[in-house]
């Protein structure tokens, strides 16, 4: 396989930093990854797995080899009346895979629509929201190791996963090439309802029994309403984690800020970063074109022209000033590089 040099990595991150890649190749077919990892050089690494960028802040062009992930393909392992297993390559697009499943009336994964980012990235990340995380329907993954082009398939328990992590972004960073991600989802699903505002949506339009189309479609109005359009505005959606701290620290925050959001986590409580952010007075504050969303404080955006370090500089700046005030550090979402 061609490598493309010095190729722009714009339309390949969701921020649309400008940055390149020293070398680039793209791989459709999974018989190309193992020929492709054999024939680089030395001088051609380190490498870096992309699918769309969605979960990524360049800062730098990359000085090695980015492999985009754009294979296809979803397979029925197993169908009986409980459940479906699916196989997933992982250059599909995660919320096509949500919509195509719950057409097909199988639950588990509703809750995550509209999540931008290829199937690949999800076990990586760990994937969540309104209640579900990805570790709850994944049942395995197969991977490739990217010096040894040797194939491994990782249980869910081998993935050690947590909050918007798994062991791909700590002791196997860097290490392995996901192609496929097998899912069990429910025929009789139990929906969740009780997150941030499914209900209260559902409530408001009368709706006493919502289907997983229901379901879906109140996620994807409510993330619309709070989340800019990457093709907008430049963003990788919430950037940083909810942080969770203990029951104790929790109880002295609350008699100084009685308004405090949090939610129960079962390490202690899980305290509503954008509410923090925004107690810090940074909502809709703007540093040249990289800024914070108006709407939503979570979210730093790339106004057209920011470059990878101006947006980390600004978070810099909103992480200093929640820790001055809460003693509480947050932790980016998103992988820098």
């Amino acid at each position: 396989m061609n490598l493309i040099e010095n190729r722009s990595l714009k339309d390949c991150n969701t921020f649309g930093i400008e940055v390149n890649a020293r070398y680039f190749a793209e791989i459709t077919r999974e018989e190309e990854v193992v020929p492709l990892l054999s024939s680089l050089k030395p001088d051609q690494r380190p490498l870096l797995i992309l699918g769309d960028g969605s979960n990524i802040l360049f800062t730098d062009d990359f000085p090695g080899t980015v492999i985009r992930i754009n294979t296809k393909g979803i397979a029925v392992l197993n169908d009986d009346s409980e459940a479906v297993i699916l196989r997933v390559s992982a250059g599909e697009e995660w919320d096509e895979v949500v919509e195509y499943c719950v057409e097909q009336g199988w639950g588990g994964i509703e809750n995550l629509s509209l999540i931008p980012g290829r199937m690949g990235a999800a076990p990586i990340q760990n994937i969540g929201a309104y209640g579900v995380e990805l570790k709850e329907v994944l049942l395995e993954l197969e991977a490739i190791h990217l010096e040894t082009g040797e194939p491994r398939t990782f249980k869910r328990e081998e993935c050690r996963f947590g909050y918007r992590e798994s062991i791909f972004k700590t002791t196997l960073r860097g290490h392995y090439l996901i192609l496929h991600v097998t899912l069990k989802l429910s025929k009789k699903p139990q929906l969740n309802l009780e997150y941030g505002s499914i209900r209260k949506e559902l409530d408001q339009a009368g709706n006493s029994s919502p289907t997983l189309h229901d379901v879906r479609e109140v996620v994807c109005r409510i993330r619309r309403s709070k989340l800019p359009d990457p093709s907008v505005n430049g963003n990788a959606g919430s950037f940083f984690r909810n942080p969770v701290i203990r029951s104790d620290q929790f109880e002295l925050l609350k008699k100084q800020y009685p308004s405090v959001i949090s939610y129960p986590d079962p390490n202690g409580v899980k305290l509503a970063a954008a509410w923090l952010i925004e107690q810090c007075n940074w909502k809709g504050k703007r540093t040249g074109d990289a800024g914070v969303h108006p709407d939503q404080p979570l979210v730093l955006v790339n106004y057209g022209n920011a470059t990878g370090q101006e947006i980390l500089d600004l978070a810099a700046l909103i992480r200093q000033s929640v820790l001055s005030r809460f003693g509480i550090l947050l932790e980016p979402e998103v992988n820098i590089f």
